[in-house]
């Protein structure tokens, strides 16, 4: 009996010792077993906001700076928030706006004209820790850098076509404000018109503005009426189109493709596409490369610029010259502005040979020989 009941004790004893070794196991398991890794918080997007001068939908200037906005919201996703203010005035009223960007949390700031270089100086002076991007102006600090687009490229091209589908011999431009970038897109335009038509003639109108669809229309019917039979502009509407449409004359599309609006006068569209240097701006700031330096100035070798949409009316062969414009521009081999190249008094302002610099381009503030008048004085 003692016997029995010394194996029971032992059976027990035994049962107990694998049960409590079983209840070590698992908890050695459960000890193994990692915890749930915490999420990392997401990060905050980058917010950017552009100032325009017009309207989102002036079809020209402003219209391509928004379709680059959008582009960048397609390319990065989630780690930008952009916005825009539109129709904002080349004045103090621009330092307000840009004020109330920054306030809103924007690390990065887009102005898209020329008139607001000096409001932005200010503010950028007062926030450090923003990114300043000034378009088609001339001034930097260590928190402001300046780009801009080689659109006398694009007027050039206009003017091949437009040289070879005058009839008149006489171009008409309508012009915004005088300062170097629109002086120098008039030349490039009867520049190029001359590379196949010595005769051609051009007449300017300026309106003063950039965006105002009553004084361009007003400009473009006095050069019609002026015997100017093709017509270019810069300015921001599609009106100077529209009025070659109403009144039988051909015209280009500016800054953005308008062939839309005047199908019968639409010769082609010099546009812009701010794409690419938007996309490299941000990516700067994004992988923590972005910084102040010379001028960023793009053209059709870095797909800033084009002709597009040229009209089927226009003859193979001009077609082809304009074809190999674009293969020049884009291999470096050829040059718009190489002498000689006189102004419209007759003095000499490129010598034979002479490549124009980015200096040189940056100040044109006279006629070619073939555009009449003078270049006025005051920017408005």
């Amino acid at each position: 009996m003692i016997d029995l009941n010394k194996r029971s004790v032992l059976r027990i004893a035994a049962l107990s010792v694998v049960a409590a070794s079983a209840l070590v196991a698992c908890g050695k398991k459960e000890e193994a077993k990692p915890a749930a890794a915490a999420s990392a918080p997401k990060a905050d997007p980058l917010k950017i906001a552009f100032a325009y001068v017009g309207p989102v939908g002036d079809g020209g200037w402003t219209f391509a700076h928004d379709n680059a906005r959008k582009a960048l919201e397609k390319e990065f996703g989630d780690k930008i928030a952009t916005s825009f203010v539109e129709k904002v005035p080349e004045s103090a009223d621009a330092e307000r706006v840009m004020r109330d960007m920054v306030a809103q949390g924007n690390k990065v700031i887009f102005g898209t004209t020329f008139g607001y270089m000096d409001p932005m100086l200010k503010v950028a002076a007062d926030h450090k820790d923003v990114k300043f991007e000034h378009a088609t102006g001339y001034k930097n600090a260590d928190n402001m850098r300046v780009y801009d687009s080689r659109t006398y490229e694009g007027a050039y091209m206009a003017g091949v076509i437009a040289g070879k589908m005058t009839k008149s011999n006489v171009l008409g431009v309508v012009g915004s404000v005088p300062i170097p970038e629109v002086v120098r897109n008039i030349n490039s335009f009867t520049l190029g018109a001359q590379s196949v038509n010595p005769k051609v003639k051009t007449k300017v109108v300026w309106v003063g503005d950039w965006f105002n669809m009553p004084k361009e229309t007003e400009a473009a019917t006095a050069l019609i009426n002026g015997g100017a039979d093709v017509l270019m502009q810069n300015t921001d509407s599609s009106a100077v189109l529209q009025t070659a449409e109403k009144m039988g004359k051909r015209a280009f599309g500016w800054d953005s493709d308008m062939s839309a609006y005047g199908p019968k006068a639409h010769l082609g569209s010099a546009v812009i596409n701010w794409t690419p240097y938007y996309i490299k701006a941000v990516r700067d700031v994004l992988e923590n490369k972005w910084a102040t330096g010379d001028k960023t100035w793009w053209g059709h070798k870095e797909g800033a610029i084009d002709m597009v949409s040229i009209a089927a009316d226009v003859p193979d062969d001009v077609k082809k010259k304009v074809d190999e414009v674009k293969a020049g521009l884009k291999d470096g081999s050829f040059s718009i502005w190489k002498g000689p190249i006189a102004d419209n008094t007759g003095k000499v302002v490129l010598a034979k040979d002479t490549v124009a610099d980015d200096k040189f381009l940056g100040g044109i503030m006279f006629y070619v020989k073939g555009v009449e008048g003078k270049v006025p004085s005051d920017k408005k």
